[in-house]
């Protein structure tokens, strides 16, 4: 899961990276308004932490822009002010959430917690195809009584898998949701790990399976039966800004 940083204090946002990290989460900062809304457009995040007070252009601008332009990616504000009238107008501009500067990690974690449920649904646990399951509490493979544990960036790479359910998601879209900005990636980082997937698949002896699709990318099939694949796999991934866990 990758949150969006856009807090001008580097100092604080370095310390929101830290906290996210622990809490097993790959987070981008923006240090500005203009850039934060930018890479909110993307699509790319399932949270945004947000600042109200920005250089460029204002947290309650940013939202507001996002807003009317159909993104719904979800929004804890932070503000230091603690004013009834500032926290109605982040709530009014689309903030799903509000946390008043200072606060500590536990007040973080509970906030960011409420803020990732989408209409009073939290985000599930688990999630399933055909045969497997994807525990994203503990971070592992499973069927039936089976499971292995899987790293970091295996069990990203099968969680955009189990989320497009059946539909292709493209080296690229792995690259950017799960690799960012990181310059060093390239496609073959993606084929790795997908490869590292399959072998734990076979020690499960799951009928599930990972597909290559020649050219756009990669799609869970079922050996018993393979299922078409439809041609393109971001649209079924969690919604996010734009409509893309």
């Amino acid at each position: 899961m990758r949150i969006l940083i856009v807090e001008d204090n580097r100092r604080l946002a370095e310390s929101l990276k830290d906290i996210l990290k622990s809490l097993r989460y790959e987070s981008d900062i923006s240090l500005d308004g203009p850039e934060g809304f930018e890479r909110l457009m993307s699509g790319l995040y399932d949270g945004v932490i947000l600042d109200v007070m920005l250089p460029g252009m204002d947290g309650l601008e940013l939202l507001k822009k996002a807003r009317s332009a159909g993104n719904g990616t979800p929004v804890l504000m932070l503000t230091a002010k603690s004013d009834t009238e500032d926290k109605v107008a982040g709530l009014d501009a689309g903030a799903d959430y509000y946390l008043t500067k200072p606060f500590d990690k536990d007040e973080l974690t509970a906030a960011l917690k409420a803020v990732l449920r989408r209409g009073g649904e939290l985000i599930p646990d688990v999630l399933s195809f055909g045969d497997i399951r994807l525990n994203q509490s503990a971070f592992s493979l499973e069927r039936g009584e089976k499971r292995i544990r899987l790293g970091k960036r295996e069990f990203e790479v099968m969680r955009l898998l189990m989320y497009a359910k059946g539909a292709v998601v493209s080296k690229e879209t792995m690259l950017l949701k799960i690799w960012g900005d990181d310059g060093e990636a390239v496609d073959n980082n993606v084929e790795i790990y997908i490869s590292f997937l399959r072998k734990k698949l076979t020690f499960l002896k799951a009928s599930a399976s990972i597909v290559t699709a020649r050219h756009l990318g990669y799609y869970l099939g079922n050996r018993l039966g393979q299922q078409e694949h439809m041609s393109s796999g971001i649209d079924s991934l969690p919604e996010k800004g734009g409509r893309s866990e």
